[in-house]
């Protein structure tokens, strides 16, 4: 029997006023499937406050009830339906929040989202909002940057190791409400006994170098006590933006 560890939080960080991030999570009553969502919002006068708490009520609300269905991880044809049906939702609801709102027309988010079915994760997202796998020893970013920056790195303008000195590297290609194109981008990851993902806003990577994350969680059991080490490396080292996260292991 699958069995899963799940934890999450979401932190102001040091430096922010607002969190501008939402996350939430919900399991099968079987426990064998599970549900994570996470947005990190933008947008002037507590836009991005509004637009990452509607993308992330968008996606439970269509995705929640699936998890009661009976789904076979084989035949990921209803799953990929299912997500981009949830995304389509988040865009919808933050298109009419702006239209209702004019001083919210200029707010988006991000949205990533995992559902879990057993050992097999269906990874959607929009933005820079990531999603890594922690595995025994390794630790791979599953997800790619919809960033000026990103594309900037592959067609070989600067390299990796400039970007993070790029003064708009934040600068979003895609995101909820704020391009015509909600369709996710798509992939799906098996998991072993022992394994993670990691859901994250982008204040996390940016707080705490990526080359740190396996030792500050190698010696910590359980998903809670991972994503508790994460967050206060990232207060103690000053957490410019909102840090937010979850984790789901795959429990050996």
């Amino acid at each position: 029997m699958i069995e899963l560890d799940i934890a999450g939080l979401s932190h102001t960080g040091r430096v922010r006023r607002t969190n501008q991030d939402r996350i939430a999570w919900e399991s099968s009553p079987s426990g064998e499937q599970a549900l994570l969502v996470l947005a990190d919002g933008m947008g002037g006068h507590q836009g991005g406050e509004i637009a990452s708490n509607l993308a992330v009520n968008a996606a439970m609300e269509a995705l929640t009830p699936c998890l009661s269905a009976s789904v076979d991880p084989a035949s990921p044809d209803f799953v990929r339906e299912r997500l981009d049906a949830a995304f389509l939702l988040a865009a919808e609801r933050v298109r009419e929040g702006q239209i209702s709102e004019p001083e919210l027309a200029k707010m988006g988010s991000t949205l990533v989202v995992v559902w879990s079915i057993g050992a097999t994760a269906f990874i959607a997202h929009v933005g820079d909002s990531r999603c890594y796998l922690f595995g025994a020893d390794q630790l791979q970013c599953l997800t790619r940057d919809d960033t000026v920056v990103q594309n900037m790195i592959e067609d070989g303008s600067i390299t990796e190791e400039e970007a993070p000195r790029v003064p708009f590297r934040n600068v979003l290609t895609r995101a909820i409400g704020a391009s015509d194109d909600a369709t996710p981008s798509f992939r799906t990851q098996i998991l072993a006994p022992g394994d993670g993902l990691l859901l994250c806003s982008d204040g996390l990577p940016e707080a705490v170098p990526e080359s740190e994350w396996l030792g500050l969680v190698d010696d910590r059991q359980d998903a809670q006590e991972r994503v508790d080490a994460l967050l206060d490396q990232s207060l103690d080292n000053g957490a410019g933006d909102n840090v937010s996260m979850i984790l789901l292991m795959l429990k050996n």
